[in-house]
């Protein structure tokens, strides 16, 4: 068994069950230092097993190599694979339908792993499309895209759909909403993108008032196409607790309604984003909606249950969810003015 290979399943395997951070980048980022390594640097270390001293590969991560290396499958792969279970309970009707997700990150930013990695592990859960919406400049702190990276990326994106065909990977971003309700990035640059997801990710304390003005200015703005996790919260997890940010919410999604934003439904499940009252609102009051995972790793690719149990309480019609749209459709909804 190839060790690159057994070392990111682990990986995955890792954190669609949401593993410590520290455990997951332990098997990735020997994943990644086997990888650099010549075939006959492989058989060296595997000869004289002396794994465990080549830096960044510890002892159990070392014990996985050499099962590998010897053709077996890993005792630990073995392991959790026998342990996988369905995440949750509900949600397998919407997820049959859905043939996408919205809104993730890789190592262009602040994910955890490359751009391919995202997108072949999307394509293997059976998406037909997935777009790639990294962070804008503005958010230094997860390593925001200026508009050159940004660039640079999107014929990145090119030369994936030309090796992966006929699964489309869509080139997006997740743009940060601005104090005065401007989007983070070069407006014609923004034209030319997929997707656009519109996100506050600053001041998130800020009064009713000028978050409300704040959220629907972007919204108005005919570059955005989804409103993503739009009360900031954070209800559990490694980052500890958020509250809500507050906005004047029916003003909120009757902008969605109006200008043809869908309100996302963050899959992720620290965020939980927006709670279900909110969900029935803007469901009452006509809102399309997307749901995606906000996915910083392969694994997290599957979070996307998580947000379609949740649809799937309302009694909605899926086809209210975008990304239960052939990509043809979804595109020719998601272009500015359309």
């Amino acid at each position: 068994m190839n060790p690159v290979e057994a070392l990111r399943e682990i990986g995955y395997l890792l954190e669609r069950v949401r593993s410590d951070t520290h455990r997951v980048k332990a098997y990735r980022n020997a994943a990644d230092t086997v990888a650099r390594l010549t075939e006959s640097e492989r058989r060296d270390h595997q000869q004289h097993r002396t794994w465990a001293q080549v830096p960044g590969i510890g002892p159990k991560t070392a014990l996985v190599i050499t099962q590998a290396m010897a053709g077996q499958v890993p005792d630990y792969l073995r392991q959790l694979q026998e342990e996988k279970q369905p995440l949750t309970e509900g949600g397998t009707s919407i997820r049959s339908l859905v043939r996408g997700d919205l809104h993730c990150h890789s190592t262009w930013s602040d994910g955890g792993s490359p751009l391919e990695e995202m997108m072949i592990s999307a394509q293997r859960l059976g998406h037909e499309y997935c777009a790639i919406t990294d962070h804008s400049p503005r958010l230094k702190v997860a390593r925001g895209l200026s508009a050159d990276r940004l660039r640079e990326q999107m014929q990145v994106v090119r030369d994936l759909n030309e090796v992966m065909a006929p699964f489309r990977v869509l080139q997006g971003i997740e743009v940060d909403i601005l104090e005065d309700g401007d989007l983070d990035q070069e407006p014609d640059l923004l034209d030319e993108l997929d997707v656009v997801v519109a996100s506050v990710h600053s001041k998130l304390r800020s009064d009713s008032e000028s978050m409300t003005h704040r959220m629907v200015a972007a919204i108005a703005n005919p570059r955005t196409n989804i409103l993503g996790h739009c009360t900031g919260r954070l209800i559990e997890g490694e980052r500890g607790v958020r509250p809500e940010s507050v906005f004047d919410a029916e003003v909120v999604f009757e902008a969605c309604r109006t200008f043809g934003v869908a309100v996302e439904i963050n899959s992720r499940p620290e965020r939980r984003d927006p709670p279900s009252r909110l969900i029935t609102l803007a469901a009452e009051m006509g809102c399309l909606f997307s749901i995606d995972t906000d996915a910083h790793a392969p694994g997290q690719l599957e979070f996307q249950i998580y947000g379609c149990e949740r649809f799937e309480a309302t009694g909605l019609d899926p086809d209210r969810i975008i990304n239960t749209w052939p990509v043809d459709r979804l595109l020719q909804w998601c272009k500015p003015g359309a």
